[in-house]
């Protein structure tokens, strides 16, 4: 498959996802920077899969990354992090999203199951209110991006 066939807009994913469900069949749905592709994030979207049989990553974009983690960030462009997603088999489909957070998307897609890492609490998670199944992966120890952009700074002095 091809990633770009993954990569879709928002519009084009909400025609998509009524199809699927048609069929009966569930959606997952994770977001995040994914800025600086690790261990950690390939972990979390192997295991969101799981839960369903679409995955949907939404993915922030350059704006959205700058608002949440400063000017510095993201490290690598929204396409890029974008083709990185989709080249792996657990992603489905890949949509970008400019909020700081994804309450907007969700509202429009409408996934049956949302999947954050282990860093955050259930009532802490965008969506929590209306998506019918949340759930919380934990993390991998030691694998983060600015744990990642740390080190690097650390070694470069």
């Amino acid at each position: 498959m091809q990633t770009n066939n993954k990569l879709v807009s928002r519009t084009e994913l909400v025609r998509i996802l009524e199809n699927i469900r048609k069929e009966k069949k569930r959606v997952v749905f994770t977001n995040g920077c994914f800025d600086i592709l690790h261990a950690g994030h390939i972990d979390l979207l192997e295991k969101a899969k799981s839960y369903g049989d679409y995955l949907v990553v939404g993915l922030n974009s350059d704006s959205s990354v700058r608002k949440i983690k400063g000017p510095h960030r993201p490290i690598f462009p929204e396409i890029d992090r974008a083709r990185l997603l989709a080249a792996l088999e657990a992603v489905n489909y890949v949509v970008f999203f400019d909020e700081e957070t994804p309450y907007e998307i969700l509202r429009q897609l409408r996934p049956d199951v949302l999947i954050k890492g282990g860093d955050y609490q259930i009532d802490e998670i965008v969506g929590q209110d209306f998506i019918p199944e949340v759930k919380v992966v934990p993390l991998v120890e030691g694998k983060s991006t600015t744990g990642i952009i740390a080190k690097i700074l650390s070694e470069s002095e």
